[in-house]
């Protein structure tokens, strides 16, 4: 049901195809952040059409609204947000440490209130798989804890509560056409990056998601743990880099073994006026865009360049139309798509060094 081949490597960076039960996945892929069952700005459909293989949902927020329960007895994640392609779904680790309010951690779980209405509520290992299991996503994740990426004697307590939630977690999963990917930890430390690594592989997992980076760390830092990592998870399995996207990084970090990305940033950006390029960020709202008849990027392909102006997006933007936001969407995910797309059409014609 579920399978991971590599179709070609060039060095450390890695081409391709993972196959689940709503179709298969080439990697390297950058997966839209669909928190709340929705890719904002966006309809199931132009996901499509962009060319989008696989979304994240995120189970902290569903199931707080509008509740897991509620979504399985519609059908499944899957069902209720019309899209038939796979979806991957994170524990919620990292939203219950730092959205929710009055946290309690202890060696059961996590203790802590909503940010919509201040409601108590508990995490165990237990209860995340349950809840990702009512959703029915392709690929669930551990519950684990996301700590201050420098604090060594933290990272410590955080890993060993981290592997005992992982051991739990394997042990309540019951869906076979479910794959569990265990998410290493450690801050960045390479000595306890390793041991979560080296003892998640003990448990076989489907898969290896890489959690705790692009939270306040340097990128030289990522790319150490992201470097040492390589040359220990194993080859044949998916490696899965939590929170982390930008064109750049996929370049980098597919360079350094990385098979899958997620990151809310194209999206965010967008809803505030921005838009990724090949040569940096623009701000449609600087007014210097408010005469300008060219599109975002010349020569890209998407709806919003091959249609609509600067000067055009500008208007959109300052008058806060909604349509500014579907736009600059749009584009901000066809260049990431395109990005992936380029980068493993490189490795597999041998010429990723060149690109």
């Amino acid at each position: 049901m579920f399978r991971f081949t590599l179709q070609s490597t060039a060095n450390r960076a890695r081409a391709g195809l993972f196959q689940t039960p709503h179709g298969e996945v080439p990697t390297p892929a950058f997966m839209p952040v669909g928190t709340q069952a929705t890719v904002k700005a966006l309809s199931p459909r132009d996901l499509a059409d962009l060319g989008a293989t696989m979304i994240l949902a995120n189970t902290y927020h569903l199931y707080l609204r509008p509740g897991d329960e509620r979504i399985a007895r519609l059908g499944g994640l899957h069902a209720f947000m019309g899209w038939e392609r796979p979806i991957l779904t994170d524990s919620g680790g990292y939203q219950v440490f730092s959205l929710a309010t009055r946290r309690k951690v202890d060696a059961d779980g996590v203790t802590f209130r909503s940010h919509i209405d201040g409601s108590a509520h508990r995490f165990t290992p237990e209860k995340v798989i349950v809840i990702q299991e009512n959703l029915g996503a392709d690929v669930i994740t551990c519950l684990d804890e996301c700590a201050d990426p420098s604090d060594y004697e933290y990272n410590v307590h955080a890993l060993a509560r981290t592997h005992t939630w992982a051991t739990r977690c394997r042990a309540a999963k019951t869906r076979p056409d479910q794959a569990l990917f265990g998410i290493v930890q450690g801050g960045v430390f390479p000595d306890l990056r390793e041991q979560s690594a080296r003892f998640l592989m003990g448990l076989g997992f489907d898969g290896y998601a890489i959690g705790g980076l692009s939270v306040g760390e340097t990128k030289e830092q990522m790319h150490v743990v992201l470097e040492v990592l390589d040359g220990i998870l194993p080859p044949g399995q998916p490696r899965y880099l939590m929170g982390v996207g930008t064109p750049e990084d996929l370049v980098e970090c597919v360079a350094r073994g990385v098979d899958m990305f997620d990151c809310v940033l194209p999206t965010r950006i967008a809803r505030n006026g921005g838009a990724l390029t090949r040569t940096g960020r623009l701000n449609l709202r600087n007014a210097r865009f408010a005469d300008d008849p060219a599109p975002l990027e010349l020569g890209c392909t998407c709806y919003t360049c091959t249609h609509f102006s600067r000067a055009y997006l500008r208007h959109l933007v300052t008058a806060n139309e909604i349509l500014g936001h579907t736009l600059l969407t749009l584009h901000n995910l066809h260049l990431m798509f395109t990005t992936a797309r380029e980068i493993r059409e490189a490795i597999m014609e041998g010429r990723f060094r060149a690109y």
